[in-house]
């Protein structure tokens, strides 16, 4: 969200967050990037998430250790059709399933196309997606949910499961998307990686930016591609987010 933000796109932060400091601190970090915290429900006497990330030192790539208070789950009536059908697309992840597919279900019903962020398999996750216009999963998540170790394959499995676009991230080798019955790789990009953290957000970040700008496929693709990695150039998660001008060079570089 932050991401889109900086490159000029309106967003809304729907979710839970506990009354503590760290809730506070975490809702003021996003508002002051722009972001629309007005839907935001406050849980009384709950602790917000919270996560430590260990960095390995010579490869960027990261280790998260985190807990999630269960009071942050939504409760039947807390969520709001109003909000969650306010913008021109749903951007959702699996933490929560059982809000996920009512928003699914109130999208629906407005015509608002949704895009979800997908690792873990839980019970009712393939409900989930089974509405879902693009799936964009991590790479472990077609062969948890299909059982099927390649990863090809599971992606092919995973389509019967749902109508929508599927796609998934594949670390510094970039993406494959299944597109018209066809596996699509797409490269990722060479860089002296520091810190992956946020490297899936950005890909997200980056298709959903490609979406509204009505790009291809690839194109959409290779700009995900292209945000994530310079990302992982900086320590933390925001301070790396790439401005335009610099994934519109790195990817001029690459067809140069």
């Amino acid at each position: 969200m932050v991401a889109l933000a900086r490159w000029g796109i309106k967003t809304k932060y729907i979710g839970k967050v506990g009354d503590d400091e760290l809730s506070q601190f975490s809702l003021n970090s996003i508002r002051e990037e722009g972001v629309d915290v007005s839907s935001v429900t406050i849980e009384p006497n709950a602790t917000n998430q919270f996560a430590t990330i260990i960095v390995d030192g010579l490869s960027g790539e990261r280790t998260i250790l985190w807990s999630r208070d269960r009071r942050l789950m939504y409760r039947e009536g807390e969520l709001r059709k109003e909000d969650v059908c306010s913008g021109r697309l749903l951007h959702l992840d699996g933490h929560d399933i059982q809000a996920a597919i009512q928003c699914v279900e109130w999208a629906k019903e407005e015509g608002i196309p949704i895009v979800i962020d997908i690792d873990k398999v839980e019970p009712f996750t393939s409900e989930l997606i089974r509405k879902i216009d693009f799936v964009i999963a991590s790479s472990r998540f077609p062969g948890l949910l299909t059982g099927i170790s390649n990863q090809e394959k599971a992606l092919i499995e995973l389509q019967k499961q749902t109508q929508g676009f599927l796609c998934a991230t594949l670390g510094h080798e970039g993406a494959m998307a299944l597109v018209n019955g066809k596996i699509h790789r797409v490269k990722g990009f060479e860089v002296d990686a520091i810190d992956t953290t946020g490297a899936g957000d950005l890909f997200h970040a980056g298709f959903i930016y490609g979406l509204f700008k009505n790009w291809e496929v690839t194109e959409i693709l290779r700009f995900s591609n292209a945000v994530a990695a310079l990302k992982c150039r900086c320590l933390g998660g925001r301070k790396g987010i790439p401005t335009l001008k610099e994934a519109e060079k790195l990817l001029s570089g690459m067809e140069g």
